[in-house]
């Protein structure tokens, strides 16, 4: 009887859930698909084929058990579905959300392959996650035995609080430590609302507080608390920082007054939906209203950037890439998203120079010798330099090679760097001795344990894969807490001995 709900692919076409009309969604920070309803769930869940072997899972950074809880959900036994998601995935609703399943999941779906369309995995592990809040299945961790030892956690995002969440369960005293006011990392602050709602991190937050999570927010690791500090008061350290420092351009007038870059952008947005009051985004210096918007980057982070402009009113978006729509690293259905929201996007395509104008302020100033303020022009137009696809470089992509005399300018009154993010110098800036660093800056961790080069200190997330996915994060999280267990099982042990 079961297996007669299942397989439907073949007389059920693929459905995503209802997106909202691009000329409402593009005046608001709500998120643009509508639910699944339940009928509407178990149908197009019954289109799973149950794969003997599901690549759908082995191609899913957590190795969630999608073939069985989309049975589950074609069956109508929600609850069910819900309890197993979250075997697997501390934030099944977050990673419904936002994971790339384009590129994951769905993306090696065997249906999908065969020219039926894939399974909406993303779609139904969103509602199946957003019903179990709704009904009170989600509730705080309530531990069976508590354990004296404790945890001390460097940074909220995705990596921190998935291992604070497994310890919690296991009984162990977590604290979270992280620089800024909210928990959440970059998805509170990164990710704009049109893709992961506010609302959806913060009673994640509250749950883990009510599960006993400790947070210690405004605490930046080396300024308001020495590192040495944490690792006196814990009896084992995890570093999931993540990393925020901003590529940038070496180009002429790299720093002209209107030249952002992406995340500070982002945040303001993010914390303006929030109900925050912040100075930069009131006097118009991150808020695009009315102007004339350059993005530079083919990222995620650039598409969020390009989306978030379009919805503050900006007069015009567009969106440089020095490759083509193939080889653009952001998720194909983003691109699509912005463009039927207005975004231009010009392909194959690299900023040479900023030029802009001195306005009467800083005229004033030079006047008064004062060049430091008097240097800075106010950006006019972006100097496009125009590319074609050579040989491929050494990760297999085709490098962009400039096309000489094909230079134009293009007008601009607000340019967003989103050209990627690079990890801080953490052992400098938290004056720590042998944490040892790779040649990119980021922490040297052991890939299954996750543990560093200082004993009983573990590193998780970005600031070990450089910038990666929040699922990544998740999985490496939830993998380091087991490695702290295991260490503190035995360092118990010797103490013992």
């Amino acid at each position: 009887m079961a297996t007669q709900k299942m397989l439907k692919f073949v007389t059920i076409g693929r459905e995503m859930p209802e997106k909202r009309d691009a000329a409402s969604r593009s005046e608001d920070f709500h998120e643009i698909y509508r639910e699944f309803a339940e009928a509407k769930a178990k149908e197009q869940a019954s289109r799973c084929s149950q794969c003997g072997v599901p690549y759908c899972q082995s191609h899913c950074p957590l190795h969630n058990n999608i073939p069985d809880w989309l049975r589950l959900t074609a069956e109508g036994r929600t609850q069910e579905a819900y309890l197993r998601s979250q075997e697997t995935n501390t934030f099944p609703e977050i990673c419904g959300r936002i994971c790339p399943q384009d590129r994951l999941c769905e993306g090696n779906c065997v249906i999908e392959q065969s020219g039926h369309g894939t399974v909406t995995i993303g779609a139904i592990e969103k509602y199946i996650t957003d019903t179990a809040w709704e009904e009170g299945w989600v509730q705080p961790i309530v531990p069976l035995v508590e354990r004296p030892e404790s945890i001390g956690i460097i940074g909220a995002g995705p990596g921190g609080l998935a291992a604070a969440d497994r310890l919690r369960r296991m009984g162990y005293q977590v604290t979270v430590y992280d620089r800024h006011d909210r928990a959440g990392g970059l998805m509170i602050y990164g990710i704009p609302g049109f893709k992961l709602e506010k609302h959806v991190v913060e009673r994640r937050n509250q749950l883990l507080a009510d599960g006993g999570v400790e947070f210690v927010l405004n605490a930046n690791v080396g300024e308001d608390i020495s590192f040495d500090a944490i690792r006196g008061k814990h009896d084992a350290v995890l570093i999931a920082t993540g990393v925020y420092k901003t590529r940038d351009l070496d180009i002429d007038n790299a720093d002209a007054k209107g030249v952002v870059r992406a995340l500070d952008y982002l945040t303001a947005s993010n914390r303006i939906d929030l109900g925050d009051e912040i100075p930069d985004y009131e006097d118009g210096e991150l808020n695009a209203k009315g102007k004339r918007v350059v993005v530079i980057g083919g990222g995620d982070t650039a598409m969020d950037c390009v989306r978030t402009a379009i919805r503050q009113g900006a007069q015009s978006v567009k969106c440089l890439y020095r490759r083509d729509r193939a080889n653009m690293p952001g998720s194909q259905r983003e691109v699509q998203n912005a463009e039927e929201e207005g975004v231009e996007f010009v392909w194959l395509s690299a900023p040479g120079s900023f030029s802009g104008h001195v306005t009467g302020e800083a005229m004033e100033a030079q006047e008064r010798d004062m060049d430091e303020v008097g240097d800075v022009p106010t950006i006019s137009a972006v100097r496009v330099q125009k590319m074609r696809l050579g040989q491929p470089d050494v990760s297999g992509r085709q490098s962009p090679e400039l096309i000489e005399g094909a230079d134009y300018d293009e007008p601009a009154d607000l340019v967003i760097k989103a050209l990627g993010f690079e990890p801080e110098e953490l052992p400098k800036l938290w004056g720590v001795e042998g944490l040892d660093v790779t040649r990119w800056g980021t922490i040297k961790a052991d890939f299954q344990t996750h543990q560093t080069s200082l004993p009983g200190v573990f590193a998780v997330g970005d600031i070990v894969r450089g910038a990666s996915l929040v699922v990544w994060a998740i999985r490496d999280g939830r993998e380091a807490a087991d490695s702290i267990v295991g260490y503190l099982s035995g360092a118990a042990r010797v103490a013992a001995e």
